[in-house]
């Protein structure tokens, strides 16, 4: 039934100010629209909310994240804007702060101004 209707993403954030500026500005999704509910994104196609809320605790996992096709490269722009990767214990990451998996993913890990757990991930080649 729903497995040909689009998906809607949501984000909390307490400034939504702040999260339209991330957003858009360093991650570089289009603006669509805002108002006193939320700050909607275009995350190609997907349409992202942020909505505004009072208070919350952010998630520890990862809420939201990309298919990218060169990781490395995607995470030295964003560090160029100011990104910090997250390091984690337990799991071993190169100097950029990505973690091969046992399966040959890549995945790199940062938050929003929220604290939101955002993710970056390079799949295998298909044989």
């Amino acid at each position: 039934m729903l497995d040909s209707m689009k998906i809607i993403a949501f984000i909390p954030s307490l400034n939504s100010g702040r999260a339209r500026a991330f957003y858009e500005d360093v991650l570089g999704l289009r603006f669509v629209s805002e108002d006193r509910f939320a700050v909607v994104l275009d995350a190609n196609g997907i349409m992202l909310r942020i909505v505004n809320v009072p208070e919350f605790e952010p998630a520890s996992f990862t809420i939201l994240g990309w298919d990218v096709p060169d990781i490395e490269a995607v995470v030295a722009n964003l560090q160029k804007k100011g990104v910090q990767f997250c390091r984690y214990t337990g799991i071993r990451q190169d100097p950029l702060g990505i973690w091969c998996s046992p399966g040959g993913s890549k995945v790199a890990w940062f938050t929003d101004f929220d604290g939101n757990v955002l993710s970056l991930s390079q799949l295998p080649a298909s044989s």
